[in-house]
């Protein structure tokens, strides 16, 4: 309730969201869009004149109800502007754009604070607050991309539609491919983690008086898996191939060796993230290296892990990072469609023009959502990951993480703590403690580990490999 409160007092005055895309010229790389021009300019550098007589306006180039047309090879340089907040106001999907980011960072805030907290008092029966924050955080990040994603399912004329269709199912034979894989080449932890939950189940059933052979069945469990694997893939379709097209225009954009570098960098994160996962690199290669017939033991498997968070971490805050470069890169289409008209015979209409060149910056907004919702996705993920998988924040090899919580009862204090003459408030606290007590027992840190490890993993491979398509597609099959 307090970083709600914090929330609704501040983000009117400031907000991460607006300074992303208007901080202003003082900035060492602020965002600028083109204008689109307006009908005198176009009517001077066509050399016209508004005509008066019917005649006048034929000899123009507009007869009656036909628009005003142009040359294409008209010679027009588009005016640039600084993105201020007046500008932000008429963008499509603002107020989501503006939420999501905001909401993530006070989510984050909150993340970090509890893990504070957490880490200096080291209390056991309480609730961990953070979780909640992560999860909305993920539920708003799907909720925007599915949005974006029946946007395009309501254009008639494109293929959008169809190319959402397709990676949904490529996605879903992928899913499961994937699952059918041992742990000796992917270590989620999926298996030891569902059987522990399956075994943890049946207990409890039993305890309740209960016969059951389990509560889901392994292949029911990776189909419906698959189906949420496949439902994300289609949601970070688009996102990848527009992620594919801003990463080549911001290569062309910079001029350092260093922005290249790290455009370089940013584009290849995800393929670093699912490498992480991949059991003969990590093992032999990196915890235990060769050095000629033997091994060094390099690191133990909790110092791995807590490394494998923090790189996941800095990644990100590379690709928040490099989030100006890609939007400039995206705002610089409407010069680049212009030029591309130059080379063209023709004409074309004033409004039709004006239109091309406005529907950029019009849209601005929808590309900062496909760039942010897949970073904070994989960043909540990571973090939900290490809360709910028992890991730690600190890299040194005495950490013993890797220890699933026992199977334990609630101690007869708790009962004792509170005699029936306390009333009926205190005997419903021991029934929730004891139901979050089985809870606890039943949904355990081994279960998280290789759930989450999974969908981080899977939210990675599938960016990956959208914006590989992405750049195969705009390298090689669209004409120049």
């Amino acid at each position: 309730m307090v970083m709600a409160s914090v929330i609704q007092k501040i983000i009117p005055h400031y907000s991460l969201a607006r300074w992303l895309l208007c901080s202003g010229r003082f900035f060492f790389f602020s965002l600028q869009w083109y204008q689109h021009p307006t009908e005198e300019e176009l009517r001077i550098l066509a050399g016209k004149q508004r005509g008066k007589s019917k005649k006048d306006r034929k000899y123009n180039g507009h007869i009656e109800n036909k628009p005003l047309t142009i040359p294409r090879d008209i010679d027009l340089h588009l005016e640039t502007k600084f993105v201020t907040e007046r500008d932000t106001i008429a963008l499509h999907y603002f107020p989501e754009y503006q939420w999501l980011v905001d909401f993530t960072v006070a989510a984050t805030v909150v993340y970090v604070v509890t893990e504070a907290y957490y880490s200096i008092m080291k209390p056991s029966q309480e609730m961990n607050i953070s979780i909640v924050w992560c999860l909305l955080v993920l539920a708003f990040a799907i909720k925007i991309l599915f949005s974006l994603t029946t946007y395009y399912f309501k254009v008639e004329d494109g293929g959008e539609r169809s190319v959402c269709v397709t990676f949904g199912f490529f996605f879903f034979v992928k899913a499961m491919a994937i699952l059918i894989v041992t742990e000796n080449y992917l270590e989620f932890g999926l298996e030891s983690g569902f059987s522990n939950f399956s075994k943890s189940a049946m207990q409890f059933l039993e305890k309740q008086g209960l016969e059951s052979q389990g509560p889901v069945s392994k292949l029911t469990f990776k189909l419906f898996l698959a189906i949420l694997c496949s439902l994300i893939g289609a949601f970070l379709t688009f996102p990848g191939l527009r992620l594919a097209q801003m990463h080549l225009d911001a290569l062309n954009l910079a001029t350092e060796k260093i922005t290249q570098t790290l455009l370089h960098i940013n584009f290849l994160a995800p393929l670093f993230m699912v490498l992480l996962w991949v059991k003969p690199i990590t093992k032999d290669y990196v915890m235990s290296p060769p050095l000629g017939k033997e091994t060094i033991p390099l690191m133990s498997e909790d110092t791995f892990d807590t490394i494998r968070l923090w790189i996941i971490i800095l990644l990100c805050v590379l690709r928040l990072a490099m989030m100006r470069h890609h939007l400039q890169a995206y705002l610089n289409l409407a010069q680049k469609s212009v030029d591309q008209m130059k080379k063209e015979a023709g004409r074309i209409s004033m409004v039709e023009l004006q239109k091309m060149v406005a529907r950029v910056f019009y849209y601005l907004c929808v590309i900062a959502l496909q760039y942010v919702a897949p970073l904070v996705m994989l960043l909540h993920t990571t973090l939900l990951l290490k809360t709910l998988g028992n890991y730690s924040w600190v890299i040194y090899p005495g950490l013993n993480s890797d220890t699933p919580v026992e199977d334990k009862l609630l101690p007869n204090s708790v009962y004792s703590e509170y005699s029936p003459a306390d009333g009926k408030m205190k005997v419903t606290v021991v029934q929730i403690t004891m139901a979050l007590g089985s809870l606890k027992n039943i949904f355990t840190p081994l279960l998280f580990r290789g759930l989450l490890s999974f969908l981080t993993w899977w939210i990675a491979a599938c960016l990956f490999s959208t914006s590989l398509f992405g750049l195969f597609y705009h390298q090689y099959l669209t004409v120049a």
